[in-house]
């Protein structure tokens, strides 16, 4: 880890950090900083700039102007550094399924440089920690949504990152592996001290797994703070729903397009 990045204590430093495309404005002007340790959660409605932002932290997407630190490094200067300080599990399905959990382990190993001393015990560690050691040699495609997510977090944890970035990690998941890979975001935040950045629509997520949020609006931040004080601000009985309708932009909408809603129910199909 970045000594730099510990003096300072923070996983996440975004300064001015804005993206445009063409006449839009995605991401505007944010500054935002996440402590090292935490489950920070990410919420906004379709559009608020949240995937634009996470592409930008984890070097998917060059800012127009600002900057960021992530893991104590610049994501313009030393973008390399960067790539090797975080893991990333995105909303569509980044397992191979014709491969096996094994496999697809041993793949990542490869590409992340792991060296080959090392590369059984991080698989064999990684598959036990998400509780995949009987699944590993069976193929991914026959493997539950709840599975498949559990070993995207094996692949993103196999090269030890001191930040881990999930988009929207749980959806098309039942409730019962929906609170699987809560406790799996536990655990690695306790054994191996990882900071961890999810974006979520899911309310009861957000107040469950977070210790801090923030909410974006418009491309902005439009408040961050800890989710019960987020609530008591609003007033006795205010509930995630209502904070979220407060600073998200009013009211809760049934967001998005024909696109979103075929991507959502395709990724919620491959999960299971």
């Amino acid at each position: 880890m970045n000594t730099n990045a510990v003096s300072n204590g923070l996983a996440v430093k975004a300064t001015e950090l804005t993206r445009r495309f063409g006449n839009l404005t995605a991401v505007n002007h944010i500054d935002l900083v996440i402590p090292y340790g935490e489950i920070f959660g990410l919420l906004g409605a379709n559009g608020a700039g949240k995937t634009t932002l996470i592409k930008m932290l984890t070097i998917l997407l060059a800012p127009t102007s600002g900057t960021a630190q992530v893991g104590g490094f610049d994501i313009i200067k030393s973008p390399a550094k960067v790539r090797r300080s975080i893991g990333y599990v995105p909303q569509l399905l980044s397992a191979d399924g014709a491969l096996t959990g094994y496999e697809n382990l041993r793949l990542s190993a490869k590409l992340y440089g792991l060296p080959r001393g090392e590369r059984l015990a991080r698989i064999g560690e990684a598959l036990a920690f998400m509780g995949l050691t009987d699944s590993a040699h069976k193929l991914v495609k026959t493997y539950s949504g709840g599975l498949v997510r559990r070993l995207e977090l094996a692949l993103a944890m196999l090269h030890r990152p001191a930040i881990l970035f999930l988009d929207e990690p749980t959806i098309g998941l039942d409730p019962v592996a929906r609170h699987s890979v809560w406790n799996r975001l536990r655990d690695l935040r306790r054994d191996y001290g990882m900071t961890v950045l999810i974006t979520t629509h899911d309310m009861e997520e957000a107040e469950a797994l977070c210790d801090e949020l923030a909410i974006l609006h418009a491309g902005r931040v439009a408040v961050v703070g800890i989710p019960s004080d987020l609530r008591t601000r609003l007033g006795a009985g205010a509930s995630m729903d209502d904070v979220f309708a407060h600073y998200a932009g009013g009211v809760i909408r049934e967001g998005g397009n024909f696109s979103d809603a075929v991507q959502t129910r395709r990724t919620a199909q491959r999960l299971g």
